[in-house]
């Protein structure tokens, strides 16, 4: 048996959990105030490979082998290496509190509903657009991936951070900062989670289901759920079929362009996906600002004109575009060098297909379209009824090859 100790925020190993072992394996503080039998072997962590093929040996040996974690070794811990390497029915694990409970204990938040992202050894682009779309997030940190960056990354957003430093310990710290004011410090290496909290939604309805809430319960939402003007809308035929090929989800990145009243966008977030909405004129951005509140989803609107605009912005997972006249084509060009994964296009105009799929095509994406025709009942007089058609649109999409572009948000 491996026996897992997670140390929790700073309890210490019990003399019984290290008696007898041959191999004690942990961080460096870890050993060192732990009470190691002297003849035992001891690895600090570091690269997991090594360690592991260590503990094999012992292990052929039969050997009592004692692995020292911090907090819960089962929640983004050693447990999970150690399950897939040696079986974990060969695991014998007593876990600590985590770095988590015990920050949102330090904040006197419930975090049931709470979602938790690891940025250590990972690209930190997820838990940014995590914390962009949910109000209360846990961020696992790790070097080049701290309160620092986060905060740098999370600088437009309206959001405080509560940043856990050696929790657990004489040097423990819970420092309550913005966005901003995070991304001007050096917090060290110390630091033992952030938490990214929208502070006027920290306390959510009570849940039955912990962590991230469940897809919306519907889509391709009614028109009429929208405020718009003179029915400058996508309608929810088309809407449907947009968002099935964006695939919105939580931790990715999705750029509304020409937004109008700011449906899609609305509906990707309702995915959990964070959203930016390019919307040219002025009174369309405070429509789709009113429109996200509305529905209880956090949209970044930005005003401008793409492609200009494009440039200021994070690189997306997926694109709608929705707008554009004349410089659709410019427009689809720039959307397809910086998307990672999709462009989904609508034009009412025949006329503009060829060349936005062109760009589609001729940026490598794999290219597909349909025209959309629908007729919607609509009542008659005596009541009876009849099929209202509603104008045709061209859909199109894009998909980038996965093979020539890894490291998409999973």
């Amino acid at each position: 048996m491996i026996t897992v100790f997670g140390t929790g925020t700073g309890a210490p190993v019990p003399a019984e959990v290290l008696a007898g072992a041959r191999l004690v394996v942990g961080g460096r503080r870890h050993l060192e105030s732990a009470a190691v039998p002297e003849d035992a072997e001891r690895v600090v962590l570091g690269p997991l490979a090594p360690a592991l093929d260590v503990v094999e040996r012992h292990l052929d040996k039969q050997d009592r082998v004692v692995v020292l974690a911090s907090g819960d070794p089962g929640f983004f811990g050693i447990v999970r290496a150690l399950a897939e390497r040696f079986g974990s029915e060969r695991l014998d694990v007593r876990a600590g509190v985590s770095s988590v409970a015990a920050a949102f204990a330090r904040a006197g938040l419930p975090w049931d509903d709470a979602v938790v992202v690891s940025a250590h050894g990972r690209d930190l682009r997820t838990a940014v657009h995590v914390c962009r779309a949910r109000p209360k997030v846990a961020v696992l940190t790790g070097p080049g991936s701290g309160p620092a960056e986060l905060g740098a990354a999370l600088k437009h957003e309206a959001r405080v951070l509560l940043v856990a430093t050696a929790l657990g310990s004489a040097d423990e710290r819970v420092e309550r900062v913005t966005p901003a004011q995070a991304a001007a410090r050096d917090w060290g290496t110390a630091v033992s989670v952030v938490l990214c909290l929208d502070e006027a939604r920290a306390l959510g309805p009570v849940r039955t289901v912990a962590g991230a809430p469940a897809g919306p319960a519907g889509w391709a939402l009614d028109e009429a759920g929208f405020a718009h003007r003179d029915s400058m809308i996508t309608k929810f035929e088309v809407r449907a079929l947009a968002l099935a090929r964006l695939g919105p989800r939580l931790g990715e990145h999705v750029w509304d362009i020409g937004a109008g009243s700011g449906s899609v966008a609305v509906e990707c977030a309702r995915f959990g996906a964070a959203v930016t909405a390019v919307e040219k004129t002025r009174d369309g951005v405070e429509r789709i600002r009113a429109n996200a509140a509305a529905h209880g989803v956090d949209v970044r609107a930005v005003h401008g004109a793409a492609p200009t605009v494009l440039s200021d912005l994070d690189d997306p997972d997926a694109v709608f575009v929705g707008g554009g006249g004349r410089e659709l084509p410019a427009i689809v060009t720039a959307c397809a060098r910086r998307a990672r994964r999709t462009v989904v296009v609508a034009m009412a105009a025949l006329d503009r297909v060829p060349a936005a799929r062109a760009a589609l095509v001729g940026a490598g994406f794999a290219c597909d379209g349909v025209l959309l025709q629908s007729s919607r009942l609509a009542p008659l007089p005596g009541e009876v009824t009849r099929l209202a058609a509603t104008n045709p649109v061209f859909l199109l999409w894009g998909v980038r090859n996965p093979v020539s572009h890894e490291g998409v948000a999973q």
